[in-house]
């Protein structure tokens, strides 16, 4: 028997001593041989364990473009905007970081946490915050990054968030240290995801149209139920299997497809699956 495969042969045992002897030996493995490791051991290593370990390696070779959230997805904040319309922003996003714009997307002028605004609620004050001077320095990285590197920048630096830039400057998205974290651990819930649990709930309108917020995991029934309409639910369960199906693989954040009247926008999604979407009807 080789020792130059991870892969098993005979027993369990005789499999596992061969991975000991090969690692005593100091035999360097390949990241593919590693997984294989992973996925084909007998060892006693449970599901959540596996996903953790492949997460972590597969968070060495991803690119930031692979998980950011992009850009039509970003929650910014105009300097222009007074007290009351940002407080209503962070209030329904639900998050503690913000980009702050100036003309555009493309001109951000740094971050604002929401706890440094939030200190002025209920003072005479609140009405002339000096936004400017609350934002802290937006961490700007190029859309080529490795996760891997991001993290340590995140760990090193304390920032949790950075603007991705695309190879003209301009930005094309965000990545938390959460979503780098998910990457490894998978999701992350928040008091603010539990609120958002329904699986379609209504979310304003975009251009003009009814626009809903859609969990992946609805089942087509219930889908078509709500939306009145003949989904066939013979091949998939989930209306997020639709999705994949149209697309013909697992789509990234920020990604279209139309099909059967309906828009279907990726708002959260990952290597390992689609978590939610933004449906609007079209035609």
């Amino acid at each position: 028997m080789s020792d130059k495969s991870p892969s098993t042969s005979g027993t369990g045992n005789t499999g596992l001593f061969a991975r000991v002897k090969r690692a005593v030996k100091g035999d360097p493995w390949s990241r593919e041989e590693i997984q294989d490791l992973i996925h084909q051991s007998e060892v006693a290593i449970d599901a959540q364990e596996k996903s953790m370990l492949t997460g972590v390696l597969e968070v060495s070779e991803t690119q930031v473009r692979d998980v950011m959230v992009p850009r039509s997805q970003m929650v910014v904040i105009d300097i222009e905007e007074d007290f009351d319309d940002i407080l209503a922003v962070i209030i329904e996003s639900g998050h503690s970081r913000f980009p702050v714009i100036g003309e555009d997307r493309d001109e951000i002028l740094g971050v604002l946490l929401a706890k440094d605004l939030l200190r002025y609620f209920g003072k005479d004050e609140a009405s002339s915050v000096p936004l400017l001077e609350l934002l802290r320095p937006a961490v700007v990285i190029p859309e080529s990054k490795r996760l891997k590197a991001l993290l340590k920048e995140f760990l090193d630096s304390h920032n949790h968030m950075a603007i991705v830039v695309d190879e003209y400057g301009g930005v094309a998205g965000l990545l938390t240290i959460e979503d780098v974290l998910e990457e490894i651990v998978g999701e992350i819930d928040d008091e603010h995801d539990r609120e958002e649990a329904a699986f379609i709930r209504p979310d304003g309108d975009r251009n003009g149209a009814a626009s809903y917020a859609v969990r992946a995991l609805t089942r087509i029934e219930e889908f078509n139920e709500y939306f009145a309409c003949e989904f066939s639910d013979e091949e998939y369960d989930t209306i997020g299997g639709l999705v994949m199906q149209a697309l013909g693989r697992l789509p990234r954040r920020g990604e279209k497809v139309e099909f059967g009247g309906f828009e279907f926008v990726i708002v959260k999604a990952d290597k390992r699956r689609v978590d939610s979407l933004q449906v609007q009807r079209v035609g």
